[in-house]
């Protein structure tokens, strides 16, 4: 049903046509406001052949967008190739080194995935008028965010009392609370990079090793979530969708989200779109992604975070001016390895 109405949103627009005029903005400043998202039917049909690399993700979801784009573009082509995001990007970096490119467009669910291709230079640069409608914080020169996932802290509100929890994610080890972690878990793991690379090597090592004494770990977050809403721990760590998949079944869950202030618990991850291969179509595909009703679906149906100006945000979280995630470069959780090596050190993994 979900995936019925977000089909007629879109074609119930009519047929597109004429020029890409609501796109004619001036070339924005790296700390230019972001212009308001447009709708579908402000851009032109995509026509021709389109590849597609798309990371799996949010349920299919993104399979639904991309259906939606199919029906409302029959003029155009578009293959798809599926799989995780990282074991595409080492297809899209091999390929790249044999002089092959198969992929007109990379769709990863992490910037990670996506900063390890940037690392290659077969990223195409992103026009200035796709920057535009993109926050000041999230124009990056070869690749486009399209939706964010932020780190939280869930915790059982029979349990806990919201102010024992800490802003500051170092000091988590201290406290007496039972925690419910996910170690194996991608996102979990891009948190830990982003934590070595603001606080260290040795901070890291040393947070691991106490959160190791109070730590319950699960096969992924969102039983992380339920196992907090049951109360076999006190406070998870979880990006925010889980919680709140969660409470829009169960209204009543005995959960809520407390967030870390400018340090790799509240880190504000994307899942991003990066031009392979030069010409119009696969640039306003990207376009595309970044409309309202696209922006708008992710947001209301997969919870993520709207990276355009003019969306709402996902319900149950606070505006994204009150969500403080550190200053980094998104490209660079690409840095994988040296933090899976530290986790084994630890015997986290």
């Amino acid at each position: 049903m979900q995936r019925r109405r977000f089909l007629q949103a879109l074609t119930a627009l009519g047929v597109m046509g004429g020029p890409l005029r609501a796109l004619a903005a001036t070339t924005p400043g790296a700390g230019s406001a972001a212009r308001t998202a447009v709708s579908v039917d402000e851009l032109p049909p995509l026509e021709g052949e389109l590849t597609v690399y798309l990371g799996r993700g949010e349920g299919g979801l993104y399979e639904n967008v991309m259906d939606a784009i199919r029906k409302r573009n029959p003029s155009l082509t578009l293959n798809l190739r599926r799989g995780p995001s990282a074991a595409l990007a080492n297809t899209i970096t091999a390929e790249h080194e044999a002089g092959i490119q198969r992929a007109d467009v990379f769709w990863a669910v992490d910037s990670g995935s996506l900063g390890l291709v940037a690392d290659t230079g077969a990223a195409r640069p992103i026009p200035d008028d796709i920057h535009a409608f993109l926050r000041p914080s999230f124009r990056y020169p070869g690749w486009a965010p399209v939706t964010g996932r932020v780190r939280t802290l869930p915790y059982n509100t029979e349990r806990v009392d919201p102010a024992a929890i800490p802003e500051d994610i170092m000091a988590l080890p201290e406290t007496d609370l039972r925690i419910g972690w996910a170690p194996a878990y991608g996102s979990f793991q891009s948190f830990v990079t982003a934590m070595r690379l603001t606080e260290g090597d040795a901070r890291t090592r040393e947070w691991l090793r106490g959160m190791q004494a109070r730590a319950s770990s699960y096969a992924g977050e969102l039983g992380v979530v339920m196992a907090t809403e049951r109360g076999e721990v006190d406070l998870g760590l979880a990006n925010h969708y889980y919680t709140l998949r969660l409470k829009a079944g169960m209204p009543d869950a005995s959960v809520a989200l407390a967030f870390t202030r400018g340090d790799a618990g509240s880190l504000l991850n994307a899942a991003g779109a990066m031009v392979l291969n030069p010409g119009d179509t696969a640039f306003n595909f990207v376009r595309y992604l970044l409309t309202r009703e696209v922006q708008g679906y992710l947001a209301r149906e997969a919870y993520e975070i709207p990276l355009v100006s003019g969306v709402d945000m996902p319900e149950g979280l606070p505006p994204l001016s009150r969500i403080q995630p550190p200053d980094m470069d998104l490209t660079r959780l690409s840095e994988l390895q040296p933090t899976l090596a530290l986790m084994r050190d630890v015997g986290v993994l």
